[in-house]
């Protein structure tokens, strides 16, 4: 007789050692045949079928994985987005005002953290130190507050904003908002400076 399985951490438990698996196996075979993806849900699907498990069943533990696609996929789209706003719009605004490269260099990358920008901004030709510990300290101050008066009060959204814009600084003061927030700037702070530094490739070949 199949015994079905029913505990949610065995479910999640189970996801996880089987994705690892997968992960390990692609590795190896070196195919698109062999996606982790597709091997640990081929696999997972077995399991259920020889033990008699409906995946509603599953779902209870395997929902905890779900919970976590939608910080990750806001902090995703939502970094992208700030990136390129803050990137473009200052870029717009230099030539606009006819900013000699070196200051505009120096501009770009003002919203990524200092370890990330101070070496990118030396490759483009320019200093930003300035630039980025001001957006850091105004973003701090003032996005909390603009946030709340355009309506956006979702914690996740709120952190990913901070994060963005006004990278450790800013995170400082999200953690203050709540721990969501918090997280979600800390988050927001790396998935931003890499975005950024694939942006300002661009540039660097102007």
């Amino acid at each position: 007789m199949r015994q079905a399985l029913t505990s949610p951490l065995a479910f999640l438990a189970l996801t996880l050692v089987l994705f690892e698996l997968a992960k390990s196996i692609s590795a190896r075979l070196r195919t698109p045949l062999a996606n982790p993806l597709l091997l640990s849900a081929a696999a997972l699907g077995a399991i259920l079928a020889l033990t008699g498990t409906p995946l509603e069943t599953y779902e209870t533990g395997g929902a905890f994985l779900s919970i976590l696609l939608t910080p990750a996929t806001v902090s995703l789209a939502g970094t992208l987005a700030g990136s390129l706003v803050s990137v473009g719009s200052i870029y717009a605004l230099g030539r606009l005002f006819w900013l000699d490269w070196e200051l505009l260099a120096a501009l770009l990358p003002k919203s990524v953290t200092s370890p990330i920008a101070l070496p990118l901004a030396e490759s483009l030709g320019g200093l930003t130190a300035v630039a980025v510990v001001f957006t850091g300290v105004t973003g701090a101050v003032a996005l909390p507050s603009f946030l709340k008066l355009i309506g956006i009060r979702e914690e996740v959204a709120q952190g990913v904003a901070i994060g963005t814009a006004s990278h450790a600084v800013g995170t400082s003061r999200a953690i203050t908002l709540s721990e969501m927030a918090g997280a979600m700037s800390s988050l927001s702070i790396g998935i931003a400076g890499f975005m950024t530094v694939g942006i300002l490739t661009v540039f660097s070949f102007r």
